[in-house]
C-alpha cells in the first residue's frame, strides 16, 4: 500500500510506464505471471516458519530460530509482509503499508531516490501497491547488531513485489543484511524489488544483500540512495547461485559535502545464468568520494559488469576496479567501466580485467603440496575475497560463508 495522500500523479506516471521497457537489461513479459500470492499468514515467532522455508533462508545468512545477535528481523513470502520485529530501542522496523498509516510524513520520502516511471518494472511495483519493509534508526542510535530481511519467494511461477524504505536519521548508524531466495518447490518466478535509502547527515548504512535464488528466477531489483553531508553508504552484493536472469544497476547521489559511498559485489555466474550488474554514483557535492569493486566470476554464464561514477564539482574523488576470472571455455565477462567529469579538479580513475587464472599460479600451489584442483579453488577463493572497509565482523562472516558455500557446490 502507498503512502496516504499521495501526489495524484505518481499513479499517472505509473500508469504511462507500463509498456516501458528497461534502459539496459533483457525485457521480461510481466504477462508470463502472476501477482495473485497474498495467502501467506503472518507468525508470531519466525521460528514457527517450515523447516524448509527456514533452510533456505539460512542460506542468505537469514537466522531464525536464535534471534539474540540480530537487532531485528524482517521476512516477507512472496507478496505478503509475514513477520517484523524489533530488539533494540531506536531502531524501528514494520511493512511499509503499515509505516505509511503511521506516519503521514512517509510520503515524502516514497519514490524520491528510485524514479516510479523508470521502467515497467517501477510503474508495477507501484500499481500494485507493493509492501516491503520500513526500516529507520532514530537519531543517533547505532545498531548492536544487524538488522536482517528476507524476501522469500514461495509460489511458482509468481511475481513478488517489492517496496523498501530505509532511513538513518543524522548521526545513527545501521548494519542490514537481506537474504534473498525461493524456495526449492518453486520452478519459476519473477522478483520486482524496490529500495530506497535516505542517509541523513553524519549517518551510516551497511547494507549486505545475498541473493540465493533458484535457476529459473528472474530478477529486477531497482535501488537509489540518498547521502546528506558526512553521510556514509556502503552496500556489498554477494551472488554465487545460479539465477536466470539478473539486472540490477543501483545508484547512490552523494549530496552532501564528504559524503562517501561504496560498492563491492562479488559475482559467480554458472551456466545458464545471465548477470548484468554495475552500480552507479553522482558525486554532487564537494570532497565527496566513491570506490566500486567488483569480483566477476564465470564457469559457463553471461557476465555484463557496469561501473558509472559522473564528477560534477571541484574535489570530488572515485575509483572504479572490475577484475573478471573466467573458468572454462564457454563463460562470458563483458566490463563496462564509465567515468564522466563536468567540470575541473575531479579525480576519477578506473581499471578493468578479464582473464584465466594464470598456470604459473597453479604450478605455484602444486610445488607447495597441492593438487590442481586445490589449487585452483584456493586461486579462486582468494580472488572472491573482497577486503569490505567497514564491514561489521558478523557480517563478514556471512558473506565468507556464502563465497564457501559456493565454492563447496561447485558454484
Amino acid at each position: 500500500m502507498s503512502p496516504k495522500d499521495l501526489r495524484p500523479n505518481l499513479a499517472d506516471k505509473a500508469g504511462a510506464a507500463v509498456n516501458k521497457k528497461p534502459a539496459i537489461g533483457d525485457d521480461i513479459l510481466l504477462e508470463k505471471y502472476t501477482d495473485n500470492t497474498d495467502d501467506h499468514k503472518y507468525v508470531n515467532k519466525p521460528s514457527e516458519l517450515g523447516a524448509e522455508d527456514k533452510s533456505r533462508m539460512l542460506e542468505s545468512g537469514v537466522v531464525l530460530d536464535d534471534l539474540k545477535e540480530r537487532s531485528g528481523t524482517f521476512i516477507q513470502m512472496d507478496n505478503r509482509p509475514v513477520h517484523f520485529s524489533t530488539q533494540q530501542d531506536g531502531i524501528e522496523i514494520m511493512s511499509t503499508s503499515e509505516a505509511a498509516l503511521k506516519y503521514d510524513w512517509l510520503k515524502d520520502y516514497w519514490w524520491k531516490a528510485v524514479s516510479v516511471d523508470a521502467d515497467k518494472y517501477t510503474a508495477h511495483v507501484e500499481l500494485n501497491k507493493a509492501d516491503g519493509y520500513f526500516i529507520r534508526a532514530l537519531p543517533g542510535v547505532k545498531t548492536e547488531f544487524p538488522v536482517q530481511s528476507c524476501m522469500y519467494m514461495a509460489k511458482n511461477q509468481a511475481i513478488q513485489n517489492v517496496h523498501n524504505i530505509i532511513i538513518a536519521e543524522e548521526g545513527s548508524e545501521l548494519h542490514i543484511i537481506t537474504g534473498c531466495t525461493s524456495a526449492h518447490r518453486t520452478e519459476t518466478g519473477l522478483h520486482l524489488g524496490v529500495t530506497e535509502f535516505f542517509i541523513k547527515k553524519g549517518a551510516k548504512v551497511t547494507f549486505t544483500m545475498i541473493h540465493t535464488w533458484s535457476p529459473d528466477i528472474a530478477v529486477r531489483p531497482r535501488t537509489g540512495a540518498i547521502v546528506e553531508e558526512d553521510g556514509v553508504f556502503l552496500s556489498n552484493y554477494v551472488v554465487m547461485k545460479t539465477v536466470k536472469n539478473l539486472q540490477s544497476y543501483p545508484v547512490a547521489y552523494l549530496n552532501g559535502e564528504n559524503a562517501v559511498a561504496r560498492f563491492n559485489s562479488v559475482m559467480v555466474c554458472p551456466p545458464g545464468s545471465k548477470m548484468d550488474v554495475g552500480s552507479r554514483v553522482f558525486l554532487n557535492a564537494r570532497h565527496t568520494r566513491t570506490e566500486l569493486i567488483t569480483r566477476a566470476l564465470t564457469t559457463g554464464g553471461e557476465i555484463i559488469s557496469r561501473g558509472y561514477i559522473e564528477g560534477k564539482v571541484p574535489d570530488c574523488k572515485g575509483h572504479l576496479e572490475c577484475r573478471g576470472l573466467i573458468l572454462g571455455d564457454n563463460g562470458i565477462i563483458y566490463a563496462i567501466p564509465e567515468l564522466m567529469g563536468k567540470v575541473a579538479g575531479v579525480d576519477l580513475s578506473h581499471e578493468a580485467a578479464v582473464g584465466k587464472i594464470a598456470e604459473e599460479e597453479v604450478e605455484y600451489l602444486m610445488a607447495r603440496g597441492l593438487n590442481k584442483d586445490e589449487a585452483t579453488a584456493a586461486i579462486v577463493r582468494g580472488f572472491l575475497n573482497v577486503d569490505v572497509e567497514g564491514l561489521p565482523p558478523l557480517l563478514k562472516e556471512e558473506m565468507d560463508k556464502a563465497i564457501k558455500l559456493g565454492d563447496q557446490k561447485g558454484m
